[in-house]
């Protein structure tokens, strides 16, 4: 193959993985067939399985890895390259992560001291505020 069709493959995988792994994972599903799979699936192993973007990545991937690549070694690093990149989609996709710094030692101090963290308090900020303080720090 040549190097822009192996990267056509390797595109097209990528797609596919995320889109197979979002719909297992994440969606109703048409007729709400996922929903109903899941229900199915209840606690077992595959059901932990089809809660987890990540994990399910993985084993999405590894029939795709086939499609790009057909040799053993790097069939083993395209797997696990479809199901990374699959993953970064994902995160690109999902909402913002809010990092707060943890409150002082001595407000942390208090009956749940065997706990490794805390609430902080007050409350996280909504998305409408955080684009005001965003567009605020841009200057708009």
């Amino acid at each position: 193959m040549s190097g822009i069709a192996i990267w056509f493959r390797f595109v097209m995988a990528v797609l596919a993985v995320w889109r197979i792994a979002h719909l297992l994972a994440s969606e109703d599903g048409p007729a709400d067939l996922m929903v109903r799979l899941r229900r199915l699936l209840g606690r077992s192993f595959a059901g932990r399985l089809m809660d987890c973007f990540y994990c399910l990545s993985v084993w999405v991937a590894a029939p795709f890895a086939f499609f790009v690549t057909r040799g053993p070694v790097e069939l083993f690093v395209t797997w696990w390259a479809l199901s990374g990149a699959a993953c970064l989609l994902e995160r690109l996709g999902s909402q913002p992560v809010w990092m707060q710094p943890l409150p002082p030692a001595e407000e942390l101090k208090g009956d749940d001291d065997n706990v490794l963290r805390r609430e902080p308090k007050g409350r996280y900020p909504t998305d409408d505020e955080h684009a005001g303080t965003a567009a605020r720090a841009a200057g708009v």
